[in-house]
């Protein structure tokens, strides 16, 4: 029940999270394109777009956050949690696709300069700094942990890093004029950020995929298995995130002349929560080698 509780808490302050995040960058968006609108700056405009797409991105974690907390049913045995999973993947090509954006805007750019209001440039852009950086913190906690807030604080990292460039670029820019300076700086923080949020898209690929979560070695889960007394052999072992945060496991253990299997089971099970922190584990005990007949051999 404590396990529960604290499961429940963390989810209760993340939504909090992510409320006040889509609201805070949802007004961030509202002030980028009043004030581009008015000073005829398309940096602006399309920034904004860039951060709509970061509420999108929040309300869609927010919307898995919220689906993993519902109960399985006949159609979903193992409930919504994988959303979180599916969120985490979206969210990183939302990100690609935004950086794709800025990117393409800033070769245009750099190819024909367009004059920039540095200053009005600068103070908007130190602004995206401090609702992103704040965003960011709320989720700071929790990103080692769950691969659905690393996504979002990732993301909101990357904003607060091209928004400090933007500030750093429109300053020198009010003392110098040089206006290609602006797409430069971009160009050079997308490398950055790309290879920053890489590790997220590979992870949240293989997890959607099905794949053994990084921080699991599945030779080392097997070996774990086969050091347990009796046990001979191990075969279709699989691993799997069902939730950006929980785990689950199936084997088969041959265990020739095994009689207490409840015994063994839960010595097993609570074996793999404790050392893999692999929670949900369904373990078939087989006392005759004869039953060794499965295709895949782990």
């Amino acid at each position: 029940m404590a396990h529960e509780h604290k499961h429940i808490h963390s989810n209760i302050t993340l939504n909090n999270a992510f409320i006040i995040g889509i609201l805070l960058n949802s007004v961030f968006v509202i002030i980028e394109v009043i004030t581009g609108l008015y000073t005829h700056s398309l940096s602006l405009l399309a920034d904004a777009g860039h951060n709509l797409g970061d509420v999108a991105g929040l309300l869609l974690a927010l919307l898995a956050s919220k689906l993993a907390l519902k109960k399985a049913n006949h159609r979903y045995s193992f409930g919504y949690q994988q959303s979180t999973v599916l969120a985490a993947f979206i969210n990183a090509c939302i990100l690609f696709i935004s950086l794709g954006a800025v990117t393409y805007e800033a070769i245009l750019r750099l190819a024909h300069p367009q004059p920039v209001e540095g200053k009005i440039v600068a103070i908007v852009a130190g602004i995206g700094i401090l609702i992103n950086s704040l965003t960011a913190l709320m989720f700071l906690k929790d990103k080692d942990t769950d691969l659905n807030s690393k996504g979002v604080y990732l993301h909101m990292v990357a904003d607060a890093i091209i928004s400090l460039g933007v500030v750093i670029a429109g300053i020198i820019i009010i003392f110098t004029g040089w206006y290609w300076l602006d797409s430069a700086v971009s160009l050079i923080l997308v490398i950055v950020i790309v290879f920053g949020t890489w590790g997220l898209f590979k992870e949240s690929l293989r997890l959607t995929l099905n794949g053994v979560p990084k921080e699991i070695d599945m030779n080392s889960v097997k070996q774990f298995l086969l050091n347990f007394d009796g046990v001979t052999n191990v075969h279709d072992l699989h691993i799997w995130a069902i939730s950006t945060t929980e785990t689950a496991l199936t084997a088969h253990l041959i265990i020739p002349g095994a009689e207490d299997h409840d015994l063994m089971y839960q010595t097993i099970k609570d074996g793999l929560q404790l050392k893999f922190k692999i929670a949900h584990s369904t373990i078939q005990i087989e006392c005759n080698k004869e039953h060794f007949d499965c295709q895949q051999d782990c």
